[in-house]
């Protein structure tokens, strides 16, 4: 089955045209880059050298996050006294990444460290009476949690009443009532902290904590050599965790990211390499792409179909042959993975056939039975991109549902769902992801209960969003010279987007093919003038049709690097394209 969404409206964004002249003479930046700039809200010449050449000496000191000192302190006083440490992580890049940097600096501080990473369907999310039990079987002191925790007062109270302390470092939004009685909780949204960003991601935060030990650990504070080069390396971790976890790529996080990605391509440790060898990725040349579509996914694999357990293995190996071989799992799972998705997409489709009148429907609800948990949410996201309306998809086990849900920008997610609240027994999320459990027999009561309050609330005729174009560019003029002056951009993610540029007037230079097991995907040639340009169009294989030689293409597309059998050339990422008439951006 191929979907075909309705095209989007192409918009060509505005820039002031004497900033983008004063930048681009500023830095002698080509115009398109000094544009690309200004839209991404950087005017100040002196701002865009910060963002142009990134410095470690703009990030933070550690110790300006609260309980950072209680932290390290109780630290140093386990290793010190020989008490075993748990790091408790979360199943996702970002928990695992995070564990894992904090289980290695903490082995080189001689600690005694255990760790322990949940299972997302036989323990849930963070802490709960698994915590506990893993507690007292290593016989663990102290736990420091990663990626979770300020909210655990529950589960935090109970350890401490059983002699565990607990350190939390996390970056979620607090509660809004008594939080945890913790020794120190390190996370720079508390209402109290003073730390001059707030967007860290969990591994971002882990990090900190590890630099902070090292300087713990170090005469005169200025950091030991061998911890220097390890705090070098993790910038790594927190890389993959900065791009998967979608934190804004501003700040402290294009710091991390941009030297995160220069760490990974010079890693020697033995997972990091594994890793990048199974995904075929080329060192000289990673970005914030590979990462989300390479890397991510398949540490995500492992706790999406069980136990992340294989991830941070591997993530802290130290073994070649033993790394290699775990890579080769992950990747296995991850080809599993990707089956599962595929096949619970053409259910979850078809049976989202049945409700796409979005006058009857304004929030998509569909449910089946033995959908896989792990990819529930995955799956929202594609119906939120066909049927462009909050959708949420429930993978039945019996008459037990658990479900996810994504929403589409400016619809509230969390808050439409209070709406059905006594169809579920356990729900939570935030504005734009939510997850529940529900009875099948609840699920059409749910359906009707939020498609009447989004129909109080006006959301039965959203509109799809538009196609923002960043700037038009001659197909002969996106060079490989050029890619390196927008690559000076990079990482791309949140707040800092991909650029998206568009060539108007390319003819094909040879007929289109089709690429992919199941044929969704365009592959083509495009030509202007002396200028030829491979272009992949993802998933619209079904318009292949459209395309004729001769024809006048208006593409609208993002410019990256392919590298394939050691050959790495310029290609486009085509986002949409038009055939014939000008399409009149």
């Amino acid at each position: 089955m191929t979907l075909v969404s309705a095209r989007p409206t192409w918009k060509l964004r505005e820039a002031e045209q004497g900033a983008v002249e004063t930048l681009a003479r500023a830095h002698s930046l080509p115009q398109i880059v000094a544009r690309l700039l200004v839209l991404r809200g950087m005017s100040d010449p002196e701002a865009v050298a910060d963002h142009l050449e990134p410095s470690l000496m703009r990030l933070h000191a550690p110790r300006l996050l609260p309980g950072m000192n209680a932290a390290c302190e109780r630290l140093a006083r386990a290793v010190r006294e020989g008490e075993v440490i748990l790091v408790h992580g979360d199943y996702d890049v970002d928990g695992v990444t995070g564990t894992a940097l904090l289980v290695r600096v903490l082995g080189l501080l001689g600690a005694k460290v255990a760790w322990h990473i949940p299972n997302r369907f036989t323990d849930g999310y963070a802490f709960g009476t698994h915590s506990i039990e893993r507690a007292r079987d290593v016989g663990a002191k102290v736990i420091v949690s990663v990626d979770n925790g300020t909210s655990s007062l529950e589960t935090i109270t109970a350890l401490a009443a059983a002699g565990v302390e607990t350190i939390v470092t996390d970056h979620h939004e607090p509660p809004l009532g008594a939080l945890p009685p913790a020794v120190a909780i390190i996370n720079p949204k508390l209402p109290d902290s003073e730390y001059p960003f707030r967007e860290l991601c969990g591994a971002a935060v882990a990090f900190k904590l590890a630099w902070g030990l090292c300087e713990e650990f170090s005469d005169g504070g200025r950091v030991r050599v061998d911890l220097h080069e390890f705090l070098v390396e993790a910038m790594a971790y927190v890389a993959i965790a900065t791009v998967c976890d979608v934190v804004p790529l501003v700040d402290e996080n294009r710091i991390l990211g941009h030297f995160g990605l220069r760490s990974l391509g010079n890693a020697e440790h033995a997972g990091l390499t594994a890793l990048l060898e199974v995904c075929g990725l080329d060192r000289r040349r990673l970005t914030a792409e590979d990462v989300g579509f390479q890397i991510g996914p398949r540490i995500n694999a492992a706790g999406r179909l069980g136990s992340a357990r294989t991830a941070l293995e591997l993530l802290i190996s130290r073994d070649a042959a033993g790394a290699r071989a775990l890579a080769g799992k992950l990747d296995d799972l991850n080809r599993e993975r990707k089956r599962i998705e595929r096949e619970v997409t053409l259910q979850a489709m078809d049976e989202a056939e049945r409700f796409a009148d979005p006058t009857r429907y304004p929030v998509m609800v569909v449910a089946g039975q033995d959908w896989h948990q792990g990819v529930v949410g995955i799956v929202a996201s594609r119906l939120v991109d066909r049927f462009h309306r909050p959708s949420l998809v429930i993978g039945l086990d019996g008459d037990a549902g658990r479900g996810s849900g994504r929403s589409v920008p400016g619809v509230d997610l969390l808050a439409l769902m209070h709406s059905g609240s006594e169809h579920m027994p356990r729900y939570g999320g935030h504005a734009q992801a939510a997850g529940m459990d529900i009875a099948g027999a609840s699920v059409d009561s749910l359906r009707d209960a939020l498609c009447a309050r989004a129909g109080e609330l006006g959301l039965c005729q959203l509109e799809r969003p538009p196609l923002w174009i960043d700037g038009e560019l001659p197909l002969g003029e996106m060079t490989p010279r050029l890619m390196d002056e927008i690559g000076r951009l990079q990482p791309f993610g949140e707040r800092n987007g991909k650029p998206v540029l568009l060539s108007r007037d390319t003819r094909l230079a040879r007929p289109p093919r089709l690429l992919g097991a199941d044929r969704t995907h365009l592959m083509m040639e495009l030509r202007r003038g002396e200028a030829v340009l491979k272009a992949l169009a993802f998933g619209m294989g079904g318009r292949i049709d459209e395309l004729a030689m001769g024809t006048p293409v208006h593409a609208v597309y993002t410019p990256g690097w392919n590298t394939f059998r050691g050959q790495t050339n310029l290609e486009l990422i085509l986002a949409d394209f038009r055939c014939g008439t000008d399409p009149g951006v």
